[in-house]
């Protein structure tokens, strides 16, 4: 009972957000980048991900090469 009455809310409360014209309901309109060329998008990922990734080996490398 509660469920139902739960979801019928959130479900309301997303189909009166698109009808106030939040981004219109356009697929990656609300992403702080864009997602039409492939190619950008997957080296930005790959810059993003792999600077996170790389960052301890840095550091430590750092830390073994100072005085």
């Amino acid at each position: 009972m509660f469920a139902n009455r739960l979801s019928a809310l959130s479900r309301n409360l997303m189909t009166s957000a698109v009808r106030r014209g939040a981004d219109g309901g356009v697929p990656g309109g609300n992403l702080p980048f864009q997602i039409k060329n492939r190619f950008r998008l997957s080296a930005v990922f790959i810059v993003f991900f792999g600077s996170g990734l790389a960052l301890p080996f840095v550091l430590v490398r750092h830390q073994l090469l100072k005085k």
